[in-house]
């Protein structure tokens, strides 16, 4: 009886020990929806951030859900009318809150019509969502005839301040983004230019864990399951020795 009891201790305890151990070996992160176009009613918390919003400005940016027979997306329009610099820009964007600490990149599949061939996506922190702060920017490149697998790493939004770059600013506060969004612009500072009519159509937007990491992970679980396993057996042969 008393062996008995024993075992029955000693397996709880290991159990516990298992478990615990196994958790803190667990994944950083999974794949995070971020937006999910496909299961919304309306986008009203996305805004238009054109260059209308100086007195110069003569771009147009409008966000809508775009229905047919079998889905549902949410579709980017913009006009881009540039002043005589090729300076002009259009888009949207949405307050939010995601700590995308431990991922590795933000990846969505996109359709895109017209005559842009260059996106961006711009994120903000920590509430700072407007001028004078710098915005923390990364360009994508867009198929005209086909859709677009797109994959940025988190690590590589770098601050500007009205399209120019800002060397040696501050780092994006991946804790505490605030703002996101999506926007096409005329390229006044690039080695391209933008202009006239384009859209841009996408289904959800995700951001993905570092792939590395997981595979490291799943691995020190597989080792410690069978160090347990192994540990088990071995209290249990002294146990049944000494009783």
């Amino acid at each position: 009886m008393l062996m008995k009891l024993k075992v029955l201790i000693l397996f709880s305890i290991s159990a516990q020990i298992s478990r615990s151990t196994i958790m803190a070996y667990n994944p950083p992160v999974s794949s995070l929806l971020l937006f999910d176009f496909q299961n919304v009613t309306d986008l009203n918390n996305w805004t238009e951030q054109s260059d209308t919003v100086r007195s110069v400005g003569k771009s147009k940016a409008t966000f809508d859900l775009y229905k047919t027979q079998t889905k549902q997306s949410a579709i980017l329009f913009t006009l881009l009318n540039p002043q005589s610099n090729g300076a002009c820009f259009s888009g949207v964007r949405t307050t939010t809150q995601l700590n995308l600490e431990g991922y590795k990149y933000i990846s969505f599949l996109c359709k895109t019509a017209g005559n842009a061939t260059t996106y961006k996506i711009i994120l903000r922190h920590n509430n700072l969502n407007d001028e004078p702060n710098p915005t923390y920017e990364q360009k994508f490149k867009v198929n005209t005839d086909s859709d677009t697998t797109v994959k940025l790493p988190i690590s590589q939004f770098d601050p500007y301040y009205r399209g120019k770059i800002i060397l040696d600013g501050p780092t994006l506060n991946v804790k505490n983004i605030t703002s996101f969004g999506i926007q096409v612009a005329g390229g006044v500072y690039e080695n391209f230019k933008q202009s006239g009519l384009s859209s841009l159509v996408v289904d959800q937007i995700w951001a993905e864990p570092n792939e590395d990491v997981l595979s490291i992970s799943r691995q020190l679980k597989h080792i410690v399951r069978r160090m347990l396993l192994h540990l088990n057996q071995l209290k249990l042969a002294k146990l049944f020795t000494y009783s």
